[in-house]
C-alpha cells in the first residue's frame, strides 16, 4: 500500500515537472524584451502560407526538411523562400538551425527554420500548420497577407508565441 501511494506521488511530480517544463516553453515570454536586440539584419516584408507534406494533395515537398529533421505539424518551424537562405544564414542539411520572429495581425512568433522552399510569387515564408494556427486558428485564410519576418542572431531561442 505504501508503495501504490509513493509510486502514485512520484508520478504525479513527474507528471507536473512535465507540465511546467512545456508550458515554460509555449509562452516564450522570456525571450520578448530581448527580441528587438537580437534580430540582425532587416526585417522581410510579404505573405506567409502553410505547408504540411502529410496532406492529401500536396504537390511539392516530402517529409524531410533541409536541416534533414523530418516535418512535425505540432513544433514551431517554418521553411523560408529559397532565395532568402543567405539572409538565416544558411539553412541547410547538418547545420544548426536558424531561428526568425514572425509577426502579423499583432501577434508574435519565434520559428526555427528548418526547411527552404521555392514558394509561390509573394510569399516569403511557408509557416507548418502549428505555426500557421497561431495567426489564423480556423485556418481558413490559406495566407497571411503583410507578415513580417526578422532573422534572430543566435541559437538558443526556444520556438513559439512571445508576450
Amino acid at each position: 500500500m505504501v508503495f501504490r501511494s509513493s509510486a502514485a506521488i512520484c508520478g504525479a511530480v513527474v507528471a507536473l515537472a512535465v507540465s511546467v517544463t512545456v508550458a515554460r516553453s509555449e509562452t516564450g515570454g522570456a525571450h520578448s524584451s530581448a527580441i528587438v536586440n537580437a534580430a540582425s539584419g532587416d526585417a522581410i516584408v510579404g505573405a506567409a502560407s502553410m505547408y504540411n507534406p502529410f496532406k492529401p494533395g500536396k504537390e511539392e515537398g516530402g517529409p524531410s526538411t533541409a536541416s534533414g529533421e523530418r516535418y512535425d505539424p505540432s513544433l514551431w518551424t517554418a521553411a523560408i523562400k529559397t532565395s532568402l537562405r543567405q539572409k538565416f544564414g544558411g539553412v541547410q542539411f547538418g547545420a544548426r538551425p536558424k531561428y526568425a520572429l514572425v509577426e502579423a495581425a499583432g501577434k508574435k512568433v519565434i520559428v526555427k527554420i528548418n526547411d527552404v522552399g521555392p514558394l509561390r510569387p509573394g510569399r516569403i515564408i511557408d509557416l507548418n500548420e502549428r505555426t500557421m494556427r497561431h495567426f489564423d486558428p480556423s485556418l481558413e485564410l490559406g495566407v497571411i497577407p503583410d507578415v513580417t519576418v526578422r532573422p534572430l542572431s543566435g541559437d538558443d531561442w526556444i520556438p513559439g508565441p512571445v508576450g
